[in-house]
């Protein structure tokens, strides 16, 4: 029932960001803080209750209601956000069968559906756009561009098609895009897309955009088929080019409409392909995006050079070279810089490269030396920083140096600037990535760090539950003092926002938990060391036995009792079924002379033990004389103690008065109601907000009432009660409407 708060960390000063220096961050602020637009949240309920919406088909597909209609907008929306929650099966995907769903924009990243629903779901749409960007290997890719050349009209009006990471069976022939005459944009990033198949695409009559990645093509000569049209060429990590550099730039060189041109590649296959092309007068006339990050031999001076040729750029990549670092790319005007040299070029090159982890990985990593000592809230920085972690939850080195970043980011006063929907995102990133490297220590040592953070320990929301086993399970590693004393700090605030059943439910790691935290205790008495990670040991200890009989049980089990009987009193005296071994001569010897103690704070809990055991007479029937005594006792203490609305030097706080019920309707037991009443009213005076709204909400008004009617019970309780409910009813005058009382 009682349990201890840590007194709240000052933050330090924070600068909060500038609409003039960061207007970016400021509208991630303002858009975080925002709420969910309606129809998003609409749609996250109809998602949610999906099953209970549809009928289900024959074949156990679901099917709409008959007379729902979606508009074309909120079909590609309904769509995409089931495709973000990974809801897209073959059993719901049948929804989108019929007429009753007008799709043109379709995204369907990632699902796991087969040939036949796609074909059945979506073909018969009129698409505009298809992102099947590393659907299910059920799904190829020879399956997905048969099913759309099923429909005339996608074929003529089919503009935009992504099939990055998507499979394709090894006897696959040749990939047939040509009947896709409608195609402006192409990408196959990642995919076992050869030369033929570049033939193929090269010859499309409308093609303007085109990514072959990380792909299979060894000769790149196709392109001039479509040199007069093609205005964005991306071909990053092209390793299997077979071309001389001279064929490859020739090559480029006709494509005289290119826009944007893309040839970055991995920092360790040290690609001289952009320092050659920087040297060339006569070539991309009219580009305004070049991307030449991961080359090697490059130089301010001939990036300058270049851009300087061709004043209309608007973009250059640089990240992993030696460029990026001279005065003119701090002062020219409308050139926008993927680098490392400068927050604004790695905010940059985080957010372009949002999908290849080998720069995700070099951006977060020159993002951590720049924020090592960060003084101002970078809200935009940390969104970014949640994209990389969520694009790739697989790659150790992008979560591990991301969860680094986060930990700068958010580094307490820091914290205090950030939106909460986004470090509750974050926070949320870091446990996942505990769950997919649950043996990387440095991973869970930052994971542990940022739980540390008072504001996202006790205002973000993320599930305190799984918090608490990670921490718990850390706890019980014997890691270095340090370590140990955050672990067991978090965990004391953890236990107090676990309900009793979740703190049940934690089973193994809460008997490991409660029998370390006992060997702390019982190491620091032992060296007589009175220091901080004692104070958060026995405030864990007295959370996690707050309410919790499996952890009082635990307690006891592991000789907690003589622990209990210095520190601990108050929870584990409210466990009616382990009362009975608390009273042994030797406890209620100690607990008498604890009541007399000088300490309000000590004299206090003891009378809450005292008051809890000896309102159950049953432990007592062999020595009912030395209860009377022990009753008697805490009466005349309680006469001595001051108005109940003292302060105490202990912030004592409950998390419900339900434990004191049986006590003030013990009208048998006047001693054990006086304590009852003094102890509500001593928090309700205190905190009138908190207490006044639990009396309501538990119905513990009309025990006061009761005890302020009743003609046999004690005159004192009988006044601490109806202050109580005199200052329950200037509350709720004053700060809203009184209930019915």
């Amino acid at each position: 029932m009682v349990h201890f708060l840590h007194p709240c960390l000052s933050p330090r000063t924070i600068v909060p960001p500038d609409v003039q220096k960061d207007a970016l961050g400021c509208f991630v602020v303002q858009e975080e803080a925002s709420p969910y637009s309606l129809v998003n949240i609409c749609l996250n309920v109809l998602i949610a209750n999906l099953e209970n919406f549809c009928s289900e088909r024959s074949d156990g597909t679901l099917c709409l209601p008959e007379h729902w209609r979606f508009p074309q907008e909120l079909a590609d929306q309904f769509l995409g956000v089931m495709t973000w929650q990974g809801k897209l099966t073959d059993r719901t995907a049948s929804i989108f069968q019929g007429n009753q769903m007008k799709l043109k924009l379709v995204n369907i990243q990632k699902a796991k559906i087969s040939t036949a629903t796609f074909i059945k779901a979506f073909c018969h749409h009129k698409l505009i756009e298809l992102d099947a960007t590393a659907v299910h290997c059920d799904l190829p890719i020879p399956d997905i561009i048969s099913g759309l050349c099923s429909s005339s009209w996608i074929q003529q009006n089919l503009r935009c098609l992504l099939l990055d990471s998507t499979s394709i069976p090894r006897d696959s022939r040749l990939l047939c895009f040509g009947q896709l005459t409608g195609l402006r944009i192409l990408s196959v990033f990642n995919v076992c897309f050869h030369t033929e198949d570049l033939a193929n695409v090269s010859q499309l009559p409308k093609l303007e955009s085109l990514d072959i990645s990380n792909t299979l093509v060894t000769d790149i000569s196709a392109l001039l088929t479509c040199k007069d049209r093609l205005k964005s060429l991306t071909m990053h990590y092209l390793k299997c080019l077979t071309m001389t550099k001279p064929q490859i730039l020739a090559v480029i060189r006709e494509l005289k409409c290119l826009l944007h041109l893309d040839i970055s590649d991995h920092r360790q296959f040290r690609s001289d392909l952009a320092f050659h092309l920087l040297q060339q007068k006569d070539i991309l006339p009219n580009i305004v995006s070049l991307d030449i990050s991961g080359g090697i031999c490059i130089t301010d001076g001939a990036v300058e050079l270049f851009i300087q040729q061709r004043p209309a750029m608007q973009y250059v990549g640089l990240l992993a070279t030696d460029a990026g670092y001279s005065d003119f790319f701090t002062t020219k005007q409308g050139l926008r810089i993927a680098g490392g040299a400068n927050m604004s070029q790695i905010s940059e090159a985080l957010s372009q490269y949002r999908n290849r982890s080998c720069f995700v990985k070099e951006a977060l990593y020159r993002l951590f030396t720049e924020t090592f000592s960060m003084q101002v809230t970078m809200p935009a920085i940390l969104k970014l920083v949640a994209v990389g972690m969520r694009n790739h939850p697989l790659d150790l080195p992008v979560q591990f140096t991301a969860s680094a970043c986060a930990l700068n980011l958010t580094r307490q006063g820091l914290a205090r600037g950030m939106p909460v929907r986004l470090l509750s995102e974050v926070t949320c990133l870091l446990f996942k990535a505990l769950k997919n490297f649950p043996h990387y220590q440095q991973l869970q040592k930052n994971c542990l760090l940022s739980l540390t953070n008072s504001r996202i320990l006790v205002d973000v929301p993320f599930d305190r539950f799984d918090a608490a086993k990670f921490v718990m399970r850390w706890l019980c590693k014997h890691e270095n003092p340090k370590m140990q004393t955050m672990a067991v700090s978090i965990t004391s605030i953890l236990a107090l926002q676990l309900s009793p059943e979740q703190t049940a439910q934690l089973k193994e790691e809460l008997f490991m938990a409660v029998k370390e935290l006992l060997a702390i205790v019982k190491q620091k008495t032992t060296e007589n060391l009175d220091d901080v990670t004692l104070l958060f040991t026995l405030k864990a200890l007295w959370n996690l036995t707050d309410e919790s009989p499996a952890a009082c049980k635990h307690f006891i089990e592991n000789q907690g009792l003589a622990i209990f009987i210095q520190v601990l009193e108050n929870n584990i005296a409210e466990v009616r079924e382990l009362s009975s071994k608390l009273v042994t001569e030797d406890m209620v010897k100690h607990i008498s002379i604890l009541l007399h103690s000088k300490e309000m704070e000590v004299s206090y809990f003891a009378a809450g033990v005292i008051a809890h055991l000896t309102s159950d007479k049953q432990p007592w029937i062999s020595c009912d004389l030395q209860r009377s005594v022990l009753l008697q006792d805490l009466y005349a203490t309680i006469q001595n103690w001051p108005n109940s609305s003292c302060k105490m030097t202990a912030l004592v706080t409950y998390r419900s008065f339900k434990a004191f019920f049986p006590l003030l309707g013990n009208f048998s037991q006047p001693q054990v109601q006086l304590w009852a009443v003094w102890a509500m009213y001593h928090v309700c005076s205190k905190n009138p907000s908190k207490y006044c709204k639990m009396l309501v909400e538990e119905e513990g008004l009309q025990l006061l009432r009761d005890i302020q009617e009743h003609s046999e019970a004690d005159p004192q309780a009988q006044q601490i009660a109806a202050s109580i409910l005199d200052d329950f009813r200037m509350h709720f005058m004053n700060y809203q409407r009184l209930p019915l009382c």
